[in-house]
Order: C-alpha cells, then structure tokens, then sequence
C-alpha cells in the first residue's frame, strides 16, 4: 500500500478525474493528426475517418476542454495557446503508450507487434518487398508504411512518430544513428528512341547539353546529379523540376528531357522499356539505402529484428540490382572498397 512519502504514489487529488470521464484517446489522436497535419481533411484521409466524424470529435474534445483548440485562418487551420498546450501534453502521452506497447510486445516476443516504417519516396519500390518476406517470418506484426519526401521525415523524426526512418542520405543536422543495408544506384535515363542510346562511355559535356528533368529542391537525387555535373564544372540544363519519381519517368517517355534516378525505378518494368539507361562516364552514382532512427530512441524487439532481417536482405537486393544490370557489380564493389578506405582513413586520425 503506497504512502504520501513514497517519491511515484500520485495520490487520487492529483488525477483529472474531470478529463479521464470527458476524453477520449480517439478524440486526442484526431487532434494530435490536425495539429501535425494543419488540416482536418488530411487528418481524416490519415486516420480513415470521414470529416464529419473528424469535426465531431474536435468539437467533443473542444467542450471538454472548454477552449477553442482551433482557429480558421483563411483556408489553413492554426492552433490556439490552448491548442499548443494540449499538442505538447499529446506528444508525451502518446510516447509513453508507445513506449507501453513496446515494452508489452517485448514480452510477448515477435508472435505480435508493430512496426511502423517511414520512407522516403524512390524506397517505395523496395521496402514493400522486404515487408512482405519478413511478414512471412513474422505473420503476428502488424506492419504500416508512409511514403513521403525527405523534409517530411526530418519533421517526422524529430516528433519520434515512427519505429524507423529509410533514407537515401543520413540527415547531419540531426542526432541520429543509421545502419547501410542496401545499394541505391542513380542511373542516367533516356527515352528509348534518344540519340544516345546505346552509345558506349557518353561524356557528361555531351549530356550537359540535353535538357534535364529535375526533382524538387532537397532531393537526395538532385543534389547526386549536381555534385556529378559539379566535379567536371557542368551544370545540367534544367528544363523542369517535378516532384514525383513517376512524373519524371513519364517525362522522360515523352522526350521532354534526360534524368537522373535510382535504379530501383525500373524494378517493375526493367531496362527494356520505354525508358533506357544510359552508359555515361561517371555512372551509375552508387549511393546507399539507410535505416535512420533518433539515438536517443530505444529501439523494440521487433524493431530491432526487422534491422538484422534489412541487413541480411541486402545479398537479394544486390541480385535484383545487378539482374538489371550488370554493371553495378563491378560499381558496388568498388564503392565498397572506397567507404571501407575513407573509414580507415577516419580511423587512423583519431
């Protein structure tokens, strides 16, 4: 029986009686959801809730609390001091469930669980391969994946909404820890009827005088292609900027220009499409897929495993890379020995 000295008893006064009777969870992640997102209809396509459930719930949750949690602001949605105040007690709440729910699954061990991925947008077309053969493994965990772009998963990371991060490039602005798993290699791309289609070792002063589809600023494929232009003293003729791997894909069909992406793009459709890969000095760029995650973050058992699971996977990754083609092998194994050479170099400093 707990005492008034004990330092954790929390004695029955200090309990909101008032809220734990008039809130709901529910009610505070469809808050949580508007909050983050600036947006009810986004916060309901994100929870699978029609909008009137969505408006229904803030306004439960407003009469609990007895102040306006929102303001319409034109056609954007900003939170009032209130607002702000309850996101902040949100975000603890809900890291502490979750820290719950890890710890409750940890017991339990790997026959249940969830794991929930965020990932940036060229991983969609990896990622769902390797979920669905380590849900072979582990057919109890409930798996859940976003997609997104980069920016996004910075913010995401920095609110701890997910177990795991997937990126092309290790943020350095933040404190985080990474593990390598798998080759990424940026590939030049042409409409199969370009001119330079199979054209041996193209120049990249050739290339710089095509127009070039672009993906939007902060794009870990954007900023591969200008370092690649940077190196020779080129600038690539940007003809247009898209924001969708698929948009450039199409573009590039329709003779609009040349682009640079990773060659996991053409894992469904292969090389012999309507899309060609060129053979141009420099290429392919071979970068590397991350699993990112705050190191103050403490990973759970089935986080953990499906880290081990990724790393393993990466002799089949490898295999569908170079069955594309097959000079990425020779690429891979060089990039190997470079990384391996500038980590020693690191090494021997300190």
């Amino acid at each position: 029986m707990p005492t008034s000295d004990d330092n954790d008893y929390t004695p029955p006064t200090a309990i909101p009686d008032f809220l734990i009777r008039h809130v709901s969870l529910r009610q505070l992640q469809v808050f949580e959801a508007i909050f983050r997102l600036g947006s009810f209809t986004r916060a309901a396509e994100e929870l699978f809730l029609t909008q009137p459930t969505v408006s229904m719930q803030i306004k439960k949750l407003t009469d609990a609390m007895g102040l306006p949690l929102f303001e319409h602001v034109g056609r954007s949605v900003e939170p009032t001091e209130a607002g702000r105040e309850l996101y902040e007690t949100c975000r603890k709440m809900f890291e502490t469930l979750s820290n719950l729910e890890m710890k409750i699954a940890d017991l339990k061990g790997l026959k249940r669980g969830r794991l929930r991925l965020c990932v940036v947008t060229t991983a969609k077309y990896m990622v769902p391969e390797m979920l669905g053969e380590f849900s072979k493994l582990y057919p109890g965990i409930d798996l859940a994946m976003k997609v997104t772009n980069r920016e996004s998963i910075i913010e995401r990371m920095n609110a701890n909404e997910y177990d795991l991060y997937i990126m092309g490039q290790v943020p350095e602005e933040l404190d985080v820890k990474s593990y390598q798993f798998a080759p990424n290699p940026l590939v030049m791309l042409a409409p199969r009827n370009h001119p330079l289609v199979g054209k041996k070792n193209i120049k990249l002063e050739e290339i710089a005088k095509e127009p070039f589809l672009m993906r939007e600023l902060g794009s870990g494929m954007r900023d591969a292609t200008f370092r690649a232009f940077d190196r020779k003293g080129l600038r690539p003729q940007v003809r247009m900027e898209l924001g969708s791997n698929e948009a450039i894909k199409h573009g590039v069909v329709g003779g609009l220009g040349l682009s640079v992406m990773s060659l996991h793009t053409l894992l469904s459709e292969g090389i012999d499409g309507p899309v060609a890969v060129l053979d141009v000095e420099g290429f392919p760029i071979m970068r590397e897929w991350y699993m990112v995650y705050p190191k103050s973050k403490e990973l759970s058992l089935v986080t953990r495993t499906f880290v081990d699971f990724a790393i393993d996977y990466e002799s089949t990754i490898c295999d569908r890379m170079e069955s594309l083609l097959p000079a990425i092998k020779n690429a891979h194994k060089e990039s190997k020995t470079s990384a391996s050479k500038k980590s020693n170099s690191k090494a021997k400093k300190k």
